[in-house]
């Protein structure tokens, strides 16, 4: 009866959990338990004034991209944008092909500039135009300046060729040579020459004088086989205000003519009786001067030998 009472004064299980419920409201009976608030509880997404300003700002970003896309394609309309270029300038496999007139407002490079089959290339500038040709190292080996005042030409040697290669002008530090068979000067005043000219041909055009004249200094015509002087068609004249040489070194002056002339020649005594009818004879002094004396029945120049005194 005792190990009974014991077993049954013992609690089980289910009444310890009805003793704990019965300490959590004992324990908890006078105080209020709220539910939380809505200000408590974070909504997922974009609500309010941030929303509206989300979709203005996706708003103003569509209307640049219409307003960008809009100026593109009117830009690409005014330029003339084409697959194959842009309006007068064409992009072939050789380069570029430019129609009509080109403005360049900074240096162009280039390796070759060639205009159409039927039309000519013009360079203009307001101010010059200026042409270089480069070495490897970017040195300045050549210039063309084509300005207001003058044309400048920079190189080494400066060569002008005809259609079929033959150069028929060619300058360098040295020389000069012109490879045409005729050079021919049209100004009033002939052509100066500073130093010495070399050409087997000096001639004037047809009716026209040719005049050989040296102001200041001396006149020389030097050639190996001779020189020829030639009036066709009217007469030579060689004035000096000094003396006129005419010599030979191993052969002789010859004067072929109808008719030669000294008009100035000093004259010797005439005989007082006059009977040399007019006639004169040329007297020769030892140092070459010449002079007249009058003619008789034999030579008078031994009378008048004083001239050469």
């Amino acid at each position: 009866m005792q190990g009974s009472a014991e077993a049954k004064g013992a609690p089980g299980p289910r009444e310890v959990q009805q003793m704990v419920r019965e300490q959590y409201r004992t324990a908890t009976e006078g105080t209020r338990l709220e539910r939380p608030e809505d200000q408590y509880l974070y909504k997922i997404g974009i609500y309010g004034w941030r929303k509206r300003c989300l979709y203005l700002f996706v708003l103003l970003l569509l209307i640049i991209l219409v307003v960008n896309l809009a100026l593109t394609i009117w830009i690409l309309k005014v330029m003339w944008f084409f697959p194959t270029g842009m309006g007068h300038m064409l992009v072939t496999k050789d380069g570029l092909r430019l129609e009509g007139e080109s403005e360049f407002l900074f240096p162009l490079y280039v390796k070759e500039i060639r205009s159409r089959m039927d039309s000519s290339l013009l360079l203009q500038s307001t101010q010059n135009v200026t042409v270089n040709a480069r070495n490897s190292e970017g040195e300045v080996t050549g210039r063309l300046k084509v300005g207001p005042q003058m044309v400048d030409v920079q190189s080494r040697q400066f060569q002008i060729n005809s259609k079929d290669g033959k150069p028929l002008f060619t300058a360098d530090e040295k020389e000069v040579v012109i490879g045409t068979g005729r050079l021919r000067v049209t100004g009033p005043e002939g052509a100066l020459f500073e130093h010495s000219a070399e050409t087997p041909l000096v001639q004037a055009d047809p009716f026209q004088e040719l005049r050989l004249e040296s102001p200041t200094r001396s006149l020389s015509m030097n050639a190996p086989r001779g020189v020829h002087i030639k009036g066709r068609a009217g007469k030579m004249e060689a004035l000096s205000q000094m003396d006129i040489r005419l010599g030979s070194s191993d052969g002789m002056l010859v004067l072929d003519a109808e008719t030669v002339r000294l008009p100035k020649l000093i004259q010797g005594t005439g005989d007082p009786a006059g009977s040399s009818q007019g006639l004169y004879e040329v007297c020769a002094c030892p140092d070459g001067k010449l002079y007249l004396s009058v003619a008789a029945a034999g030579t008078t120049c031994q009378e008048n030998s004083h001239i050469c005194l």
